[in-house]
Order: C-alpha cells, then sequence, then structure tokens
C-alpha cells in the first residue's frame, strides 16, 4: 500500500476566496465533465423508458459526415475543444498561485527519466489491474439487462481512424484524470474537505458521467474513480492516471476497430 501523501497545497482561508473557488469548481464541471454527467443521466432515463437495456446500443467515436477529410477535420477540432476545460483547469491553477503542473502531478519534476519510467509502470499496472474487472462488471450487466451494448468505435475505415482512436483515448484521459481526480481533489483539499469526500465525490462524478452506457459501467467507473483518487491522493501524480486511462481507452477502440470485421463483432 502506498503511503499518503500530505497535501501540497495551502488552505483557502479567505471567505470570498473560498466562495469564488466553489464557484469556481462549478463552472469548469459545467464546462466539462459535470455536463457530461447531467447528459449521461438523462440518456439513462431515456433509455429506461425505451425497454430493457439489453437490447439497445450506444456508439462512441462515431463518424461526423460522409465525407473522410470532413471527418477527420471534425474529429481532430472536437478532440481539441473538448480538451479546453481542461487547459482552463490548469490555468485557473496557475492563476491562483499554484505551481500547476507540479501541484498536479503532470511534470517530470525530480527523477528525470525514472520519474517517467515509474509514471509508465504504475500505469500499465492500474490499467491491468482495472481493465480485467471492468471487463468483468461489463459482461455481467449485460447478461442481466443493466447494461446497453457499448459499440467502443463507429468510425469508417480510413488511414487516419487508428490515429484519431488513439487521440480520442489521449484526450478522455486527460480531460477525465486532470478534472474529476488532480484539480477537483486540489481545489476541495483547499476548502477543507476531508480525503474521504474528496475519494467519494471523485468516484461518483466518474460514474455519473459514464452512465449513458447503463447501470453496470456506472458502476464499475465508480469503483474506478475510487482507485484513482486514492491513487493520487497518496502520490500526487495524475501522469499515471493519464497512462492507465489511456491504454484502457485505445485497447477498447483500437482493438475493436481492427477486430470488428475478423470476429464478426
Amino acid at each position: 500500500m502506498l503511503p499518503a501523501a500530505p497535501p501540497s497545497v495551502p488552505p483557502i482561508e479567505s471567505p470570498r476566496a473560498r466562495t469564488l473557488v466553489r464557484a469556481e469548481i462549478v463552472i469548469v464541471l459545467a464546462l466539462s465533465l459535470g455536463q457530461s454527467a447531467v447528459y449521461a443521466i438523462l440518456a439513462l432515463a431515456d433509455a429506461l423508458s425505451r425497454g430493457p437495456l439489453r437490447h439497445q446500443t450506444t456508439s462512441l467515436n462515431t463518424s461526423q459526415s460522409p465525407r473522410p477529410w470532413f471527418d477527420f477535420a471534425y474529429q481532430l477540432v472536437g478532440i481539441a475543444v473538448t480538451l479546453t476545460p481542461a487547459a482552463l483547469a490548469v490555468l485557473l491553477l496557475a492563476m491562483s498561485g499554484l505551481a500547476a503542473w507540479e501541484t498536479l502531478g503532470l511534470a517530470r519534476a525530480r527523477g528525470g527519466r525514472r520519474r517517467l519510467v515509474r509514471d509508465l509502470g504504475w500505469g500499465a499496472l492500474l490499467a491491468a489491474s482495472i481493465g480485467i474487472p471492468g471487463l468483468a462488471i461489463y459482461y455481467a450487466g449485460r447478461a442481466i439487462g443493466a447494461t446497453v451494448e457499448v459499440v467502443p468505435a463507429a468510425l469508417g475505415e480510413y488511414w487516419w481512424t487508428v490515429p484519431v482512436l488513439i487521440l480520442q483515448a489521449i484526450k478522455n484521459a486527460v480531460i477525465e484524470e486532470v478534472i474529476a481526480v488532480g484539480y477537483l481533489t486540489v481545489r476541495l483539499e483547499q476548502l477543507g474537505w476531508g480525503p474521504r469526500r474528496i475519494v467519494a465525490v471523485s468516484a461518483l462524478l466518474r460514474g455519473s458521467y459514464h452512465l449513458y452506457q447503463g447501470i453496470g459501467p456506472g458502476i464499475a467507473n465508480a469503483l474506478m474513480g475510487v482507485v484513482f483518487a486514492e491513487f493520487f491522493r497518496r502520490t500526487r501524480r495524475t501522469m499515471p492516471l493519464i497512462v492507465a486511462h489511456t491504454l484502457l481507452d485505445v485497447v477498447a477502440f483500437v482493438g475493436y476497430a481492427l477486430l470488428k470485421n475478423v470476429i464478426g463483432l
């Protein structure tokens, strides 16, 4: 078990500053994962009203245009725009006087190459420990009718399909781990929240914006959120989480795209 690292950020004492930070959190989430959570909850309610979830399908990474070059352009623009709230979160931390990259555990900092190797190693270990149980929960959810069929990649077969799917995986990892784990933890610590409340909120947020896939993926991602939030609390590093999340999504997205015609998916 990793030892718990102490918070590396000063508490916010001023009542006005605390109010502004609360508003900041709401706005950042409203522009990103909080907005996704609201739509996901609505999508789940819509799906449940239509009938059993086992008979329904949701597709990720869908085509945006029947014309390949425009589809490619839409995909790249969508990735860049989606990453904007993560950049905003980093900027807001920096503007409040924090060393944002170090505070979020994104910088290589001390250790250089050894730090990078450690981050990659922890990322791979987390991906392996999360991936297999996650698949088990997904298929269990499908078996009991609590999960829709998820199509991880619904793009056409173009030369840019695999690179775009990899970029989508990186985008998902950055936006989720920077905001739902790093930024949210740091700000809530500054407001005086305890570790258990912070981990619970981070995990519930992660689970909620996956509810469009069904109840099973919501639970699975909430459990993943507990592990990831606790890892950050103990290591103060989001980079291993980004690596792990990227690996999980690359395997799902690219693996599906490459194998769907081979095994009849």
